[in-house]
């Protein structure tokens, strides 16, 4: 009888796209998938550090683990990921239901560790910061995502050390992967019959593997001729270099939405991120990119309440998002990470913070309902990924990530479809597929 492994994953798309080569990686010591997590003869938890109360969650899910198998076998548990990383030995003793911990550039291990637990039931945490050679061994293993749209990791880790994150702690410093190696892993994807790359990195946009960067590697992807969309993320404008900006002239495949996290409107409190940057080096970036071309839109992320953040600075906030029109953003209220410089800091009253982060979600909110209304009535391009849950409809999106649902047949799946915009509310489009493909697009 085949060994199962479920695996639970928490936070980013880089975090997905581990659970997927996880996959890929234990395929090769007998175990297989499945979605049921009651008939798992391994259960993983691919953590993530970011958001709040990470580690406690990770916890709680064991918890929760523990009665989903009381009356069964149990299985082997292994806690992966960021998590993991921040914490290791610490969750093998507070929680002796964990068998093995592993960080993230450690999954090039996790066959060795996971036969040798059968084995010896010894349980172990396996840490490193290196990730070259979690990359040397993924690179001999396909990578079997075979989904209309997917995640590719091309960096890692991240060398700037804005106050608030726990990345370069969790990941390490940058690292990006050979050009070939990604570029190999690429065209495995396209034989797979993917249609949409999205490139990812904690820094994607600070690529650099000899002399090539990141709008190299957009330039190669785009050539293969099955490929109908590139996107990447996420970025910091620090490294939003000329050359990346130049791409949007000459590509035809990259998308026009530049997610590039900018986190207050403020440069005094930018400056108490240690984010490098400043407001006027932001609208210059997003200044010549509108004059390359007008449709490109811009997403983002916010901090609300950092330490320090005075009427002013959440005012200036505010009048940013509104000046750029930020079409789809994360917001959240700040909470110190474990580890980090800010971690200390003195918070804003809770109370205030979140007036103020209720006040940056309706405007951000209202941005949405305003784009996605400027779109009803207009032909978009839609790159078909799925049927609806309810299985009765098409589910895509659009050049600007946006939710599309319509009416067509299953074999579309995978193709790219005109589709006139009928109606839309803050999250989702919806409309018809347009037969005449003479009809303007907009």
């Amino acid at each position: 009888m085949s060994k199962k492994i479920f695996i639970k994953t928490f936070g980013c798309q880089m975090n997905e796209y581990d659970s997927n080569r996880i996959f890929d990686t234990v395929k090769k010591i007998g175990y297989n998938r499945t979605n049921i997590y009651e008939e798992a003869n391994c259960y993983v938890l691919n953590t993530c550090h970011i958001r709040d109360k990470a580690k406690e969650k990770v916890y709680h899910e064991i918890g929760r683990v523990k009665k989903i198998f009381r009356s069964k076998n149990k299985p082997l548990v292994i806690v992966a990921g960021c998590v993991a990383q921040a914490e290791n030995q610490e969750m093998l003793k507070r929680e002796p239901y964990i068998d093995l911990v592993i960080g993230p550039q450690s999954y090039h291990e996790i066959n060795n560790k996971i036969l040798n637990f059968i084995k010896k039931k010894e349980k172990s945490e396996t840490i490193e910061f290196e990730a070259d050679d979690k990359f040397d061994y993924l690179s001999k293993i396909k990578n079997e995502m075979s989904e209309v749209s997917s995640f590719l990791t091309v960096q890692e880790g991240c060398d700037k050390f804005c106050h608030f994150c726990v990345v370069p702690y969790t990941r390490g410093p940058e690292y990006s992967r050979p050009f070939q190696q990604i570029l190999d892993e690429a065209k495995h994807l396209v034989d797979n019959g993917v249609k949409e790359i999205i490139l990812l990195g904690q820094n994607v946009n600070a690529y650099k593997h000899n002399n090539y960067r990141l709008s190299n590697l957009i330039l190669e992807i785009e050539k293969f001729s099955k490929i109908e969309r590139v996107r990447y993320t996420t970025s910091h404008p620090k490294d939003m270099s000329e050359d990346l900006i130049e791409v949007y002239k000459h590509s035809k495949k990259l998308m026009p939405l530049v997610h590039l996290p900018i986190q207050s409107g403020s440069n005094k409190i930018l400056k108490l991120m240690n984010r490098k940057h400043l407001i006027s080096d932001y609208l210059k970036i997003f200044e010549k990119l509108k004059i390359i071309n007008s449709k490109i839109e811009f997403s983002s992320d916010f901090i609300i309440g950092y330490p320090g953040e005075e009427e002013k600075d959440f005012n200036d906030t505010l009048d940013l998002i509104k000046r750029i029109k930020f079409i789809n953003s994360y917001s959240f209220i700040f909470s110190p990470r474990p580890g980090t410089a800010a971690e200390d800091l003195d918070l804003t009253d809770k109370n205030i913070s979140a007036s103020r982060l209720e006040k940056v979600q309706n405007q951000l909110f209202e941005n949405q309902i305003n784009m996605h209304k400027s779109l009803e009535n207009k032909i978009l391009k839609v790159l078909v990924e799925n049927l609806t849950e309810d299985k009765t409809q098409l589910f895509g999106r659009s050049e600007y990530m946006t939710p599309v649902i319509f009416n067509s047949k299953k074999a579309d799946i995978g193709k790219v479809m005109l589709v006139k915009i009928k109606q839309s509310n803050r999250t989702t489009l919806f409309g018809d597929v347009v037969i005449d493909s003479n009809q303007k697009v907009a």
